[in-house]
Parts: structure tokens; C-alpha cells; sequence
């Protein structure tokens, strides 16, 4: 999920920057310090949306940096549990599919792909046995997050399913929403007897 979160930190301002106006030096340190930070906590930074305060500078001996405490927004993506996204395949494997999500990449097991026996095929393409559904790299996906993993903080790793209603290629949902469509509409209303 996408989020705006206020942070508050102390950011260096280092001499070469001291000709541009305070909120511009202090803004492109900041992206600087955090453009690509990945944490379990804040999740994966994207932008700065704004500055809200810039403290009193101060210089610490020896440094010749101004330092700066200040309060910003910035725009982050942290996965939740459960959350269903929106993705376009971007490679197959005999494993899975590997899903861009945007910011991050998360995996699609091969068991998690369809409710059907699954095989891969060398031309990178992923086949139900039974459905002949297929899968192929550009295809775009809505899936539900099942696992994150912060382990190696610069690598985060998520976990896929499309086996759930509503989830899959979209148009595997279309099709099986136009199915249930005209089966409900058939059925009959019992009437109760007086």
C-alpha cells in the first residue's frame, strides 16, 4: 500500500550547497539520503513530497556541514499481509512468475498460479492442464500478498497468490465473472406457501 509519512530527521548540508535557497539544499538532501531507502518500518521510500519545518542550523567542529532538523513527507510503498495488487509478469520461470508491482517484485509460485495442474513451457509460458489458461510475461495480474520477507533489507521479498476468487489474469477474472453472471440470473426463487 501506498503511504505519506512525516519523518523527522537531521539533515547535513554540505558547503557546496550553501548558494541555494535553505528548503531546495535541505530538499536535495534528503532525496539524496533517502532515494532507494528500504526499511521494515517505513517500507520502500518512492519521493519527497514536501518539506513542513526546517529547524535552526548548527555546525559541528571539524565538519564544516550545516545540520538541520527537519520534518518531511515522503511517499513510501510498504506491503501489507493480504493486500491484493495489481502487476504485470514480468519473467517465468519452471518455479513461478515474477510479478512487477511497481516499487517492488514479488513471486508467484507456480502452485499459486491457477487452481489447475500447472506446466512450464521453454517459451516461458505457464499452462493449465485442465483450464488451458496461459501465462506469459506482460500479462497483467491482480494477486494477493501471502509472505514478506526483510531479511536482506536491500532485497525485500514477497510472496503471491492468484488461486483465490477475484485474483489472476484479468481476463481469467472477466471470464469467470461473465460465467457467474448469467448462472445467478437462472436461478429459480423459491416462493414460500401460505
Amino acid at each position: 500500500m501506498f503511504y505519506k509519512l512525516e519523518v523527522k530527521d537531521h539533515i547535513r548540508v554540505p558547503p557546496d550547497t550553501f548558494n541555494l535557497p535553505l528548503e531546495e539544499a535541505v530538499v536535495k538532501r534528503i532525496k539524496k539520503k533517502y532515494d532507494g531507502f528500504i526499511s521494515k518500518d517505513l517500507g520502500i521510500v518512492i519521493d519527497v513530497s514536501g518539506v513542513k519545518e526546517i529547524g535552526e542550523g548548527i555546525i559541528i567542529p571539524g565538519d564544516g556541514a550545516s545540520y538541520y532538523e527537519a520534518v518531511f513527507i515522503l511517499l513510501t510503498f510498504k506491503p501489507e499481509m493480504q493486500e491484493v495488487v495489481l502487476g504485470k509478469v514480468r519473467d517465468i520461470a519452471e518455479f513461478g512468475a515474477f510479478m512487477n508491482l511497481g516499487p517492488i517484485e514479488g513471486m508467484i509460485h507456480i502452485s499459486q498460479t491457477m487452481d489447475d495442474f500447472v506446466s512450464f513451457s521453454k517459451d516461458k509460458h505457464l499452462t493449465g492442464k485442465e483450464s488451458k489458461r496461459v501465462l506469459k510475461v506482460g500479462d497483467v495480474c491482480r494477486a494477493r500478498i501471502i509472505a514478506i520477507s526483510f531479511s536482506d533489507p536491500l532485497n525485500p521479498k514477497l510472496g503471491l497468490t492468484m488461486r483465490q476468487q477475484g485474483l489472476g489474469k484479468l481476463e481469467w477474472v472477466k471470464e469467470d465473472q461473465s460465467k457467474k453472471a448469467p448462472a445467478e440470473e437462472e436461478k429459480p426463487t423459491k416462493e414460500k406457501k401460505k
